[in-house]
């Protein structure tokens, strides 16, 4: 898992969004090791229980099979979350997916699952958690865009706009929210090592590409993302909003 860091979240309450494998479910071992109450969700159960036995951690770890671009399903994972722990200081939307395509050649119902899957299912998710932080007057709201964001890439088009978007709900959502104590943050990660980038990697051609044109020389590990993360989660964060940090290795500064 990388090192433990301690961020200051003993006894929070946090959702984070695919949180069964890759970045989300990294995300979710460093808020348990940091001494949170995590709820995690995703679409297969198969995947939530393998991920269960990872943690490992008991009572302290809630896990929701929920289609976060439902309302109805991010309705029962709030809630849950709310009726379980009592109150909700933090949510991680990390859920994201890409289906290879120009955006030309995709046919529309394409288009519509990939910015569902992407930014409605971001929407939902901190429209529904602002509410409960809104009585709360305090919460932290942190969305994982992309690279993809701002520079265009081949077959990465949709995926791209989907996080584009989310990056200026970010920015609103913070003016929106301030009055509330709520800070609202976006963290875009280059390409990262999981599964769901899986096909780029692991091409050794493609890797190589890549990596020539990271400063850093290598792609980041998913501890590279949660860090930072959980940095934007804690109190040390507390006059930080309306920001998208980037975590590229450097990439975008070329």
């Amino acid at each position: 898992m990388g090192a433990t860091i301690s961020y200051g979240l003993d006894n929070r309450v946090f959702v984070v969004t695919g949180g069964s494998r890759g970045i989300g479910l990294t995300l979710a071992k460093h808020l348990l090791a940091n001494g949170a109450n995590v709820t995690i969700c995703g679409r297969k159960q198969e995947g939530l229980n393998a991920a269960i036995a990872s943690l490992d951690v008991g009572d302290r770890l809630l896990a929701i099979a929920a289609h976060v671009a439902k309302v109805e399903d991010v309705d029962k994972l709030m809630d849950r979350t709310k009726e379980k722990f009592g109150r909700l200081d933090g949510l991680i939307n990390n859920v994201g997916m890409n289906l290879v395509t120009s955006c030309v050649d995709a046919d529309p119902s394409l288009w519509q699952k990939i910015i569902d899957s992407n930014l409605n299912a971001a929407f939902l998710c901190a429209r529904k958690a602002a509410m409960i932080m809104r009585e709360q007057q305090q919460g932290k709201i942190v969305n994982i865009t992309s690279l993809a964001a701002s520079r265009s890439a081949p077959a990465m088009g949709i995926y791209g706009i989907a996080k584009a978007g989310i990056e200026m709900m970010t920015k609103v959502l913070a003016q929106e929210l301030a009055m509330f104590n709520i800070q609202v943050n976006a963290v875009a990660p280059g390409m990262v090592r999981t599964k769901f980038s899986e096909p780029f990697w692991s091409n050794e051609d493609f890797h190589q590409l890549i990596v020539k044109s990271i400063p850093m020389g290598r792609i980041a590990e998913p501890e590279d993302v949660a860090h930072p993360v959980l940095f934007l989660c804690s109190d040390g964060a507390d006059y930080i909003s309306g920001q998208v940090l980037g975590v590229d290795g450097g990439a975008s500064a070329v």
